[in-house]
């Protein structure tokens, strides 16, 4: 969930600021990155199957409440020894027959069976929605911190990149005083072995921002290829800061809005239904039935059978009926379902307690990296504008002679150093803080 924790943020509102520009054709903002993966996530679809299937469920529950109906037809012939049912007398012939008949049933009590399950049925189309919505949250978070991680990536290639230009601009310079005698062979020497340590370390950022839109590209359901890539709205830390809000006020509030917290309260209900229902195939059933037949045979007392329709009407006959239903002995079914029912709502007592712990813990955890994240951003700040000073001064040192390629490669590594360290803290900075307002609920705005 801390990577959750970096996600819902940041960009949502900078996607307003973004600029558009022929260098930006094909590329996707932060926006278009988050609908293509909701809309190419196969487990959202299959959360929103479970939803639908859930529905049903509930549609099946309640139709358990009204009366069925069902109507018949049947058509046949008889040889042989039978009674005829005209005459109700033994004989020897063909006789052929049609029968039709309706039936229905309606349930008037189970032990609270129905009203239950429906409940029940409720309980489990909410589950069900609020797992569409984590799934949503989830597939949103990740998507935001795949996009985060290429930004990220092409901030560093920038600073590798701007690095080697560093170090190929002195080298030239170093080159052409070697050759005129102002300097000696080993300083340009040294600076060819940075400029080649550069080159490598703009191959490993090449390669890293390769992977991070391969990634990207890959959760989003979409063919990667070199042209891929993202928009980046602009970050900025001003006006960012923890607030005096404690850990256990941001825990009150995140309980009361997440959806997996939802889902699992509901979950416990939703098995104290279970119970119930198990408890329910204990008690007596009472059910009402009705019944209505008619037929035609085509055999008569005189020479013709009476026609179709008069023989349904002389023939038609009504049955209505109630029905108690007491379970004695039912080889311990009834015992066995109520037994798993029971481990059923402590497993689901067992998943919230368990959801609850680990928002507590995630929350204690982002409150913690929100203030270690705020202090090292203050520092790498301070540390970035002193090096830069340092690599300044001595760059002049250098172009001057006052001292070798070595301790010019040292000021000029710290201070990239710096420039790196200041990037991270910087991005860590932005996306605690607003994990923590993630949590809250207060608008993500940069």
């Amino acid at each position: 969930m801390k990577k959750h924790i970096l996600l819902l943020l940041i960009f949502v509102s900078g996607l307003s600021t973004s600029v558009f520009s022929q260098d930006n054709l094909g590329k996707l903002t932060l926006e278009q990155s988050v609908e293509t993966a909701l809309e190419n996530n196969l487990n959202l679809k299959r959360a929103e199957m479970n939803l639908i299937s859930s529905e049903a469920n509930l549609l099946e529950a309640k139709g358990q409440m009204i009366p069925s109906f069902s109507m018949g037809a049947s058509s046949g012939f008889r040889w042989g020894r039978s009674i005829n049912p005209v005459t109700n007398d033994f004989e020897s012939r063909r006789i052929g027959n049609v029968n039709i008949s309706g039936n229905s049933s309606l349930p008037i009590y189970s032990g609270g069976r129905v009203q239950n399950s429906i409940k029940q049925s409720k309980l489990n189309v909410e589950v069900n929605r609020l797992n569409v919505e984590k799934s949503r949250n989830d597939i949103t978070l990740n998507t935001i911190n795949l996009f985060i991680n290429v930004a990220f990536s092409m901030e560093q290639l920038n600073i590798a990149q701007s690095q080697l230009k560093t170090s190929a601009d002195q080298l030239e310079r170093t080159k052409s005083l070697v050759k005129a005698g102002a300097l000696p062979k080993a300083d340009q020497l040294d600076l060819e072995a940075q400029r080649a340590t550069n080159e490598l370390e703009v191959i490993n950022a090449q390669n890293n921002l390769r992977i991070a839109k391969l990634n990207l590209s890959q959760s989003l359901q979409l063919p990667f290829d070199d042209n891929f890539g993202i928009i980046i709205p602009e970050v900025g830390v001003e006006g960012l800061e923890i607030g005096t809000v404690g850990v256990a006020e941001v825990y009150s509030i995140a309980e009361g809005r997440l959806p997996e917290i939802q889902a699992a309260a509901l979950a416990v209900k939703s098995a104290e239904y279970g119970v119930k229902i198990a408890k329910g195939s204990f008690a007596p059933s009472l059910s009402l039935s009705a019944n209505v037949f008619s037929n035609y045979v085509d055999q008569s007392t005189f020479m013709t059978p009476d026609p179709l329709l008069q023989q349904f009407e002389n023939n038609l006959s009504q049955s209505a009926n109630i029905g108690l239903s007491i379970p004695v002995f039912s080889n311990f079914r009834n015992k066995a379902s109520l037994q798993r029912a029971r481990v059923q709502k402590r497993l689901s007592e067992i998943q919230e307690i368990e959801a609850k712990n680990l928002l507590r813990q995630d929350i204690e955890s982002a409150y913690t990296s929100a203030y270690a994240a705020e202090q090292s951003y203050k520092s790498s700040l301070i540390r970035v504008e002193a090096l830069g000073e340092s690599f300044r001064m001595a760059k002049q040192r250098f172009e001057v002679g006052a001292i070798n390629a070595v301790d010019f490669q040292v000021a000029q590594n710290n201070l990239f150093n710096a420039e790196a360290d200041l990037v991270t803290a910087k991005y860590q900075f932005v996306f605690s803080v607003k994990v923590l307002d993630f949590y809250l609920g207060n608008p993500l705005t940069l």
